[in-house]
């Protein structure tokens, strides 16, 4: 119907719609008495009624690992199976060359993260090559630069001792403890540790890498626990104190920091950009489409 009048057309739209909310309220009360009648209506419904998101219509992925035999066998020869058969971690964080207050503000926060990390100063003078093999030398386990960008820390890079991988991680959304609201107070206890959604190859090696960072037996009566969740190929860390109140109900308060990592390259053996070899290097043509995520 073509209104020409404005106020009319307008009493119009508003009447049809209010009719269609009435009919639409008038056929979700009906569903609601037949599934009071009958409970497995609402279950078959709820169960049909799944929304779907990136992750749900994800792209298949050939890498995807489920309870692979052959995976399982090459992990317990890869670079972190020492760590895995008992070997205690021991961390070294450093930052970039002449670092501003900025950075060594989020680095003295990044190293309460790892029980027992050691954090030095770098010196104008010290290759990364250098700082590495000083580190295999006082039997560090992992090696973590912080770079900076503009006076703000912006990418880090993992090393696991004394044969690698090397991860290169893209570093965003950085909040530090003062800037989270009702923060909680940091303990001296080995926290818990949480990998959520490193389901293929890739994402199988970068979890055990943040595995390989934290001691093999948490410290329970701490209650807290630090959580890396991959989401669409983001790594969202954040860190949390938990006490149950009532045996099922759970409050939870966050420690901080909080950052966000997007892996960039991984490289076999220990740093070396001249003569390293990549297994993995993001590239905009890996893009293709927003449902294909490569961890």
């Amino acid at each position: 119907m073509d209104i020409k009048n404005k106020i009319k057309r307008e009493e119009v739209y508003h009447k049809l719609k209010a009719e269609k909310n009435r009919l639409k309220l008038k056929k979700r009360q009906s569903i609601k008495k037949l599934e009071d009648q009958n409970p497995e209506l609402k279950d078959k419904r709820l169960s049909e009624n799944q929304p779907k998101t990136l992750e749900s219509t994800r792209e298949a992925d050939e890498t995807i690992v489920n309870d692979d035999e052959e995976v399982i066998e090459d992990e317990q020869t890869d670079e972190f199976a020492s760590y895995f058969n008992g070997l205690p971690p021991k961390v070294l964080v450093t930052t970039s060359r002449r670092a501003p207050a900025p950075v060594y503000e989020f680095a003295n926060e990044f190293c309460t993260i790892f029980p027992d990390a050691q954090f030095v100063k770098r010196g104008s003078q010290f290759e990364v090559k250098k700082i590495v093999e000083i580190a295999i030398e006082r039997q560090f386990t992992d090696l973590i630069i912080i770079n900076e960008d503009k006076k703000k820390p912006n990418a880090i890079t993992v090393i696991h001792l004394p044969h690698g991988p090397t991860a290169y991680f893209k570093l965003s959304s950085i909040k530090l403890n003062k800037e989270i609201r009702n923060h909680a107070v940091l303990g001296p206890h080995k926290p818990e540790l949480i990998l959520n959604n490193f389901n293929t190859r890739l994402g199988h090696t970068v979890g055990r890498m943040f595995a390989s960072l934290f001691p093999h037996v948490p410290e329970f009566s701490g209650r807290q626990v630090v959580t890396f969740h991959n989401q669409r190929d983001f790594i969202f860390f954040r860190r949390h104190r938990y006490i149950f109140r009532d045996g099922e109900k759970c409050d939870i308060q966050e420690i901080g920091p909080r950052f966000t990592l997007k892996l960039q390259a991984l490289q076999k053996g220990t740093f070396d950009t001249k003569y390293g070899e990549y297994e993995w290097v993001h590239k905009p043509e890996l893009d293709t489409s927003r449902r294909k995520f490569h961890l």
